[in-house]
């Protein structure tokens, strides 16, 4: 039987290194395209590489050549414009187009949970989220009107070894390694889905040349929404550290010292997301999320410890925090 032809457009991301190593496993004939331009996940061996920048659309196609897919996969595409070059490069030219999307688009905060795929697309806060939202809006229309062949995936928090699941990444384990105290959002209390890669590529890479994900959006996330209490805990059991110093601020409060940090927080991360996966089972049924955070927490502080030049410290941020902890540390009464 012929295999899956599938194209990768990015390939060397924290969601999309490891698709690569979970289609390569199940037989699929993986092709890759980009800029080469990663040192922290090579591409992986066994893929058949060509080189372009997927927004120079005559690169792209010298690239290619006269190659067909059963599936393409974009996880470089941000904005609508990206989305309109897709189609002209690959209407024609693929049995099914893939997005990936945001589950920071569903309604913000969620008016309900869990969070289903019916539920609405509205994000009034984080700019990013709604490009999101505005790239499945042409999609959704390429379908309806034209019958692109579009399939859209909304990742939630998906993390690997690299990523420390916080804003400032290692910044706050760093600070918890020197004893110094540290800003949760909140009262810490909020539930937040955490998902390893290699988790989410399972569910994902059996949507690829699937004719039940045509027209189709699905979200792929873990079942295991620790608390963000719960979350700084693990990492920091994770790190050596025995008790960490936390100090809980609002998220609006928050929003006031720090804009970014603030939309990160107002337009996702500061409200408890939880997610019915029924749907993505239905389809893929071999999808079953098997990593807890506490293993992902231990993968992550062995890879930075690793290698100290990784261990990079966010200083504004950290400055950051330092002027919140004195403006909201608790005062002995």
């Amino acid at each position: 039987m012929t295999p899956v032809r599938v194209l990768f457009v990015g390939g060397t991301g924290i969601i999309s290194s490891a698709c690569c190593r979970r289609a390569l496993s199940v037989g699929i004939e993986l092709h890759v395209l980009n800029r080469g331009a990663s040192t922290i996940r090579p591409v992986t061996a066994g893929t058949h590489e060509h080189r372009a920048d997927i927004r120079d659309a005559d690169a792209v196609r010298a690239a290619l050549g006269d190659l067909d897919f059963d599936a393409v996969v974009n996880f470089v595409a941000f904005t609508p414009e990206h989305i309109q070059a897709d189609l002209e490069l690959f209407r024609g030219r693929t049995k099914q187009y893939v997005f990936i999307s945001s589950a920071s688009a569903y309604q913000t905060p969620p008016g309900r949970v869990p969070v289903l795929e019916s539920t609405p697309l509205r994000n009034p806060v984080w700019r990013y989220s709604r490009q999101k939202i505005a790239c499945e809006d042409v999609l959704v229309r390429a379908y309806r009107e034209d019958g692109f062949p579009v399939t859209i995936v909304r990742p939630s928090h998906t993390y690997d070894r690299t990523a420390v699941p916080t804003v400032g990444g290692w910044t706050v384990v760093d600070r918890m390694r020197r004893g110094q105290e540290i800003v949760v959002h909140g009262d810490g209390t909020s539930l937040w889905t955490l998902t390893h890669h290699a988790d989410f590529a399972v569910g994902f890479v059996g949507l690829l040349g699937n004719p039940l994900a045509i027209g189709e959006s699905f979200h792929i996330t873990s079942d295991e929404a620790p608390t963000w209490n719960q979350i700084i805990g693990t990492l920091a059991d994770a790190a050596g550290v025995a008790e960490p110093r936390v100090v809980h601020v609002s998220s609006d409060a928050i929003a006031a010292a720090d804009r970014d940090w603030g939309d990160a927080l107002l337009g996702d991360m500061a409200h408890s997301m939880i997610f019915d996966n029924a749907k993505i089972r239905s389809v893929v049924p071999e999808f079953r999320p098997v990593i807890p955070f506490r293993q992902g927490a231990r993968e992550i502080i062995e890879w930075y410890d690793a290698d100290p030049a990784r261990q990079r410290v966010d200083e504004k941020l950290s400055a950051t925090m330092d002027r919140l902890v004195e403006a909201y540390r608790p005062r002995p009464l």
